[in-house]
């Protein structure tokens, strides 16, 4: 429900400018020091739109494009993911799609999940293709 809350927020903020609204998660033991790592191998610019201001300011958010895209690292694994669930691979990392949420994506990884919220026109799969390779190289530095 949290999500859903997420992103109806950014959908509301995207494209009015300034600051946006993303709750932070608060990520425990091994997952602190990965969405720390994270944080410094996160790009300026995805999918052609800047980065942006998040409020409150967390290591653990990213947004781009006035907050069409989100991104936070550290969130619990989905509740919607079952253990038969396929994974959308790219690049070395699985992927969640929420089938009730179909801008949400959850990156399935050791020892952090990272959660990204997709919209105002961006390609989920562009952005997952230009995520992957941070989230990757975050997994294999634990």
């Amino acid at each position: 429900m949290r999500a859903a809350a997420v992103l109806l927020v950014l959908l509301a903020l995207a494209g009015c400018g300034g600051t946006v609204r993303v709750e932070p998660p608060a990520p425990q033991g091994p997952a602190v020091a990965a969405c720390g790592k994270l944080a410094t191998l996160l790009p300026g610019s995805l999918d052609g739109a800047g980065r942006g201001e998040s409020e409150p300011a967390s290591p653990y958010v990213a947004v781009w494009g006035d907050g069409t895209i989100a991104l936070r690292c550290g969130v619990p694994r989905p509740a919607r993911m079952a253990p038969t669930d396929q994974l959308q691979e790219i690049d070395g990392v699985g992927w969640f799609a929420d089938p009730d949420r179909p801008a949400l994506f959850t990156a399935v990884t050791d020892p952090a999940y990272v959660e990204v919220t997709v919209g105002g026109g961006h390609t989920p799969g562009d952005v997952l293709a230009e995520l992957s390779g941070p989230v990757g190289r975050m997994a294999a530095q634990r």
